[in-house]
């Protein structure tokens, strides 16, 4: 994939809805100076060339009743055929896994987990999650707390 053209107000722009994508489109011209008309024009090119992806809420895990956050290291089972094409068709079944990377280094695949309690954790972990063939060994990183989350890409967005 090549690296998108961005000039100065494709720039704003992507900054702006990456701290408020509920912004009307009417106050997303005047902060960035263009006429509304104008405005959708960009913003629908930059999700055309899918440099905005999506627009989603960002809902409060704990105030929902999941506050239970881990990460997985993963090995994979290498041995097994299709190893990896089997194992991502499973995990891609279970909603408690929320995020999954191919990484390099201690180990195969990284997961984010998230789920209601603790108890729910382990059946997770040891009902479902050891039970796939394709994976091999499990390390479970528990988050304490949050200290920082950023939406907003590190990216030379000009001067504001």
């Amino acid at each position: 994939m090549s690296e998108v053209k961005l000039d100065a107000i494709d720039k704003k722009i992507i900054k702006i809805l990456q701290e408020n994508c509920k912004i009307t489109n009417l106050d997303l011209s005047k902060r960035i100076g263009l006429s509304p008309a104008p405005t959708l024009e960009r913003v629908k090119k930059l999700e055309n060339l899918n440099v905005l992806s999506s627009y989603h809420a960002k809902v409060n895990n704990a105030t929902i009743g999941l506050s239970v956050q881990t990460y997985l290291l993963v090995d994979i089972a290498w041995h097994k055929e299709n190893a990896l094409d089997n194992f991502l068709k499973k995990i891609n079944e279970i909603d408690e896994v929320v995020e999954c990377y191919i990484i390099t280094g201690e180990a195969d695949a990284l997961m984010k987990i998230v789920c209601k309690d603790i108890p729910n954790y382990e059946e997770l972990l040891f009902r479902t999650l050891s039970k796939i063939d394709e994976i091999e060994r499990l390390k479970t990183l528990m988050t304490l707390s949050q200290v920082k989350d950023s939406k907003v890409l590190p990216f030379d967005y000009g001067s504001n």
